[in-house]
């Protein structure tokens, strides 16, 4: 067939995103690419500060903004998986100085095996929110310990804050004070408290929906984890060192930048971020989701489309987190505005006060008064 319509064609035995979730399809299409693609093309670059960022799917344009942001500091982004993604630069993903990993749960297995074969590190990243942006670029520059490139950082830095700090500060005054629940797929629960947090506004509730635990408690539980369902339906790849392209990392480097904070070929996972008191919960259903809204009573929920309507015939506004609601970008500076403002119009909207919530319309306690 390939032959035939002379282009590559990669079959993943993969039917429904099999297993008891869709990280098993994400895993299993992981391994597609590193088999199949990553590797298969070479070239040199004239760039030392040459990136792969991994787990950036493009949602709302996301993938386009994080690139602007890349490009104009100084970087060379090899190639992106899988927003927005050319299967010409996936085949040379290889060739980068380091792995910038955004969603952790779909591609770490990624990141962990072109550690083993090529020797490249990963660093835990995210682009949600100003002060995880700002944080994220700044244990970029410092990985690659270039003192122009650290400058320019911190210039770039400083020329997107003033433009887009008295935004924020605008749309913060009315949303400051409000709660929030999350249940999002992916790291989202973990970036968007972050964003919220900026905004002033409490997460109450945070879960996944296809998470395993180190995505709640960190990497540090993987030597924990025994085999699941999952596990039985996703091939075991060998993954080999590469002994003509591997490069040995530098440990010594890598320790004294985990030292100062920087997540290399690490992540924390959701828990140690969470406000103490919040509610953390794995897979959700439809009826936990409305007896929580019910208990809770966020000032807004964000999950996907099958939870939205829902949601909002209770009376609180639902942001999607998965599509955006066809708004976006939600990544970097400019991202961080246009969320801000959209948080801003759903809680400034009229529509809630003709909606009346089931408990609102329906007494609490029903009991018998009995007479002696």
């Amino acid at each position: 067939m390939q032959k035939e319509l002379g282009i590559t064609i990669l079959a993943l035995n993969c039917e429904g995103y099999k297993g008891v979730s869709q990280s098993a399809g994400h895993h299993i299409a992981n391994n597609k690419l590193f088999k199949e693609v990553i590797g298969t093309k070479d070239r040199e670059y004239a760039n030392p500060f040459t990136v792969n960022i991994l787990g950036e799917y493009n949602i709302g344009g996301d993938g386009w903004e994080v690139h602007r942001i890349m490009k104009e500091i100084g970087y060379e982004v090899i190639s992106v998986l899988t927003g927005d993604a050319k299967l010409e630069d996936i085949r040379l993903a290889h060739n980068a100085a380091v792995n910038l990993v955004q969603c952790h749960r779909s591609i770490n297995y990624m990141a962990e095996m072109m550690e083993k074969k090529f020797g490249i590190p990963w660093i835990k990243v995210n682009f949600i929110g100003v002060e995880s942006t700002c944080r994220t670029l700044r244990n970029i520059a410092k990985y690659f310990g270039d003192k122009e490139l650290i400058e320019r950082t911190e210039d770039f830095i400083k020329k997107e804050r003033e433009l887009i700090d008295p935004e924020i500060s605008k749309y913060k005054k009315g949303i400051q004070g409000r709660t929030a629940m999350l249940y999002v797929g992916g790291s989202r629960s973990h970036h968007y408290q972050e964003i919220f947090k900026e905004l002033g506004v409490e997460t109450i509730m945070a879960g996944y929906e296809f998470a395993h635990r180190d995505d709640y408690e960190g990497r540090k539980v993987i030597p924990e984890l025994k085999p699941d369902a999952d596990s039985k339906n996703i091939e075991e790849l060998e993954v080999e060192r590469d002994a003509g392209r591997y490069c040995e990392p530098d440990k010594d480097k890598i320790k004294s930048l985990k030292n100062v904070g920087v997540p290399v070929n690490d992540y924390e996972g959701m828990y140690p971020s969470s406000a103490q008191g919040s509610l953390m919960i794995d897979d959700l259903n439809h009826y936990e989701t409305e007896k929580l809204i019910e208990l809770l009573k966020p000032d807004i929920f964000c999950s996907g489309i099958k939870d939205k309507y829902v949601i909002q015939k209770m009376g609180i506004p639902s942001k999607q987190l998965h599509s955006y609601d066809y708004s976006g970008p939600y990544a970097g500076f400019k991202g961080a505005v246009i969320f801000a403002h959209d948080i801003f119009m759903a809680f400034a909207s009229p529509a809630w006060q003709y909606i009346k919530p089931p408990w609102e319309m329906e007494p609490e306690i029903v009991g018998n008064l009995l007479q002696k």
